[in-house]
């Protein structure tokens, strides 16, 4: 049974930082994308960032490109969103997922599996 568990959301103010990560279970990770998505209350899900199964080409959308690094860890079977700078607008529920479709690495069509959710709350 594949399982995906984050952690590492919270409460922060506006400028400071969360490392977000993922824990993945009954799968074999490192054939897999894996990818960050959040939804804010009110709104669609949206991507964030991705990172390719080999760790050699990573995705972001635009508003987080330069404040937020996707990194993972295939021994460890862990994927971690590095966020820094976060704004009020960062606030949402971030989940990581898994998929093996590179042409839809940036769209949550692309993705088979999904974890739960971490709450981001960024005060301004």
């Amino acid at each position: 049974q594949v399982q995906l568990v984050e952690s590492g959301g919270g409460l922060v103010q506006a400028g400071g930082s969360l490392r977000l990560s993922c824990a993945a279970s009954g799968l074999t990770l490192n054939i897999y994308n894996m990818g960050w998505f959040r939804q804010a209350p009110g709104k669609e899900r949206e991507f964030v960032a991705a990172i390719s199964w080999s760790g050699g080409n990573t995705y972001y959308v635009d508003p987080v490109e330069g404040r937020f690094t996707i990194s993972r860890d295939n021994a460890k079977k862990m994927v971690c969103l590095q966020a820094n700078s976060l704004k009020p607008e960062d606030t949402a529920v971030y989940y990581c997922a898994v998929g093996r479709s590179i042409v839809a690495i940036t769209r949550a069509d692309g993705y088979d599996y999904w974890g739960q959710g971490t709450q981001v709350t960024v005060s301004s």
